[in-house]
């Protein structure tokens, strides 16, 4: 089922998501789909449950194709990611253009990790641990944020390479929507 996607301003998207504690209940098998559903309708590249107004740690990203919204990236292998940790392989930090089904409409610069280092649970418990770089580390991190009440402006160091993706990327208008 589409959820209708929380907006920036909604207070509960400034607030620390709970862990999962149980894995493979048909209440999580019901969120992800929705989260999916959800994503799908809205080309994003990722989505986390807080942005659906559910408080807990679950994420998702990628596809299986290139994404409307972000043409010129490589595919992410589709993750579900539950109760993720965050490493930085190294200090290194690079800056790139995101959006936000949260923050319709805007895009800004944000720096972010390099490289990384994931682990979590997919929605059976398994263990997950990977590592990414580029726009696969850029996703995990945007969306994994999102679990600890961060919104991409919140890490806009240039505030004059924020704006509306009709002024700054016309091509992409229609897009982000």
């Amino acid at each position: 089922m589409i959820r209708p996607i929380l907006k920036m301003g909604e207070p509960s998207l400034f607030e620390a998501s709970a862990k999962v504690e149980e894995f493979g209940t048909p209440e999580l098998r019901e969120l992800i789909a929705d989260m999916e559903d959800t994503m799908k309708a809205a080309n994003g590249a990722g989505i986390a449950a807080p942005q659906i107004g559910v408080n807990l740690q679950v994420v998702i990203f990628g596809s299986d194709e290139i994404n409307l919204r972000y043409p010129d990236a490589p595919v992410v292998p589709r993750t579900t990611l539950i109760n993720p940790v965050i490493e930085p392989l190294d200090d290194e930090k690079e800056e790139g253009w995101e959006g936000c089904l949260s923050v319709p409409g805007m895009r800004g610069v944000v720096p972010r990790y390099t490289r990384i280092r994931y682990t979590g649970f997919d929605e059976q418990g398994q263990p997950i641990d990977r590592e990414a770089e580029g726009f696969h580390a850029r996703v995990v991190q945007h969306e994994c944020d999102h679990l600890w009440g961060i919104l991409y402006p919140m890490r806009i160091e240039d505030m004059s390479r924020f704006g509306y993706t009709s002024v700054l990327f016309p091509e992409l208008d229609d897009a982000d929507d």
